[in-house]
Parts: structure tokens; sequence; C-alpha cells
């Protein structure tokens, strides 16, 4: 039986409400309630963490739209109606991840907090709301992968709903999303089993590299990437650019700071007490 799911999920009078938008406003929300679980076990108080985090939010979708459309401006200079238009799909993960890491960073530290402390308790967060927005793009039928059988799909073991919507104009594609999307629900979970044993920084730099593992093997299989030059993907530039710096990243902090493990301490997280100043 062959299954048909419609991108819109209601109508609000004649507004279209779409799947892709509450999805991705579900991600957004889960992973706000699991990172505000950690903050108050750190001892933040009880809106403190939407402080930190709202803005970043708002800035990192208007920056995630905005890359795409860079990236695809011989369309959208013609198109300029369809730029704020995110609700049909077409924003970039890497465009809103660094807006959101910048805001982010300037936010907190005007509040005084060590920002590595801030972006531990909120890193598996990220992935968690990137696994469940993924889905927006199953909805969309957008950012698969290049043409497969079905056969191949159904070797795969996955849900028979989900091999029928990839058939998209008479051919299977490769359901990239649900790709990314288990490597980010596994880093989720590795995230949340060895935070505790991971020192200050750790938790945001492990989910740096996990996420842009995955995204770099991911993205050779899209057909949609958006592309330096006519042979680079600009995903999989990101990505190794990533890898690379958490790496650094990690092992000059390791050098230079005695950072003190989550599990062995009680860090406060004051960017003006010990352990902070490390961060």
């Amino acid at each position: 039986m062959l299954y048909t799911i419609d991108p819109i999920a209601f109508h609000m009078g004649s507004w279209p409400v779409r799947w892709y938008g509450i999805i991705i406003a579900t991600g957004i929300l889960l992973g706000f309630l699991v990172a505000n679980r950690e903050a108050k076990k750190k001892g933040m108080a009880e809106d403190e963490l939407i402080d930190l985090i709202v803005w970043p939010i708002i800035i990192g979708i208007i920056c995630a739209r905005l890359y795409y459309v860079g990236f695809e401006w011989p369309y959208y200079k013609d198109h300029l109606a369809e730029i704020p238009m995110i609700m049909n799909g077409g924003i970039a993960i890497h465009g809103g991840l660094i807006g959101a890491l910048i805001t982010g960073y300037f936010l907190v530290k005007r509040k005084g907090r060590s920002f590595f402390h801030i972006a531990d308790i909120v890193a598996p967060s990220i992935i968690l709301a990137q696994s469940i927005g993924r889905w927006g793009n199953f909805m969309n039928q957008e950012a698969h992968g290049g043409p497969v059988s079905r056969s191949f799909l159904e070797n795969l073991m996955i849900p028979g709903w989900i091999i029928d919507h990839m058939k998209i104009d008479g051919t299977y594609y490769h359901p990239t999303f649900l790709y990314e999307s288990l490597w980010s629900l596994l880093g989720f979970i590795i995230l949340l089993l060895l935070r505790k044993h991971l020192r200050i920084g750790q938790t945001f730099l492990l989910y740096a590299i996990w996420y842009s593992i995955g995204r770099f093997f991911v993205e050779g299989l899209r057909t949609d990437s958006l592309m330096l030059t006519e042979y680079l993907r600009m995903a999989q530039v990101i990505s190794i650019v990533i890898i690379a710096v958490s790496l650094l990243v990690w092992i000059y902090r390791s050098m230079k700071y005695r950072l003190p493990k989550y599990g062995i301490v009680n860090h406060v997280l004051r960017s003006s007490d010990e352990t902070s100043k490390a961060a």
C-alpha cells in the first residue's frame, strides 16, 4: 500500500500550517526541556536558561535561512517574496549553528557566565533538536540522497511508510534525513551517558565532532548540497573545519588547564569562580 503524507498539517483560516514548522518547533521545545532539567541540577534559576537561549534560537533561525538563501541567490534574487517562507523548507543547520553560537557567546559573557559550562548543558539538546528536525525534511520530501531501488530500501529494514514517502516523482531516493536523524539520536544518547565523565567543555566539543563526522558522510549522499565550488560541498568543508578546530581546542584545554570532571566536583557556573576561569 502506498502511503501519502500531506506536508500541510492543518489550516488556520487560509494560512497553511506545515508539519515542517511543527516538527522544528517540537525539536526546539524538547531540547529546551532536556537542557532546563540539567540547568536546574547545576543550580541555575528557573528562568535563567530561557534568558540565555531565546535570542540565540531566534538569531540562529534567521542565520540558517540567510545562509541558505545566500547560496541559492540566483533563484531568490528573482523571488524575493519567498525569502521569509522558511515553512516551505530551506534552512541550513550550519548557518543556524554559527549564528546561535556567536549570539550565545556574547550573551553568556554579558550575563557573567562561563561559555563552556552553558555550552555543555545545551549540547545534548542541540543534537536532539537536530535529530527531530530532520523529520521536517521527510515531510517536505527534501534533503534526500540519490536514486536507489525499492529493494535497497527494504533491505534497510525501515518501515514501509518511510519507503513509500521516499518515492518522489516515480523514483525512490536515499532517506538521508533518516541517516542523519539516527546518527544524531545516537549522539544524544552518548552525550547523556558520557557527560558526567567529561571535563568542562568536552561535552560540547564531543557534540561538534560527533555531529560533523556524521554530517560529512551523509552530505556526500545528498543531491541538494550547497556547493562551495563545482566539486566542494560546503557542509563537508565546514564539517572538516569543525572537527579539526574542536580537536585542537580539546587538546589545548586539556594541556593548559587542569579541568575538573563534572561528576567529581561540585562545580559552580559563575565565570568568576576558579573552575570557570579555565573555561
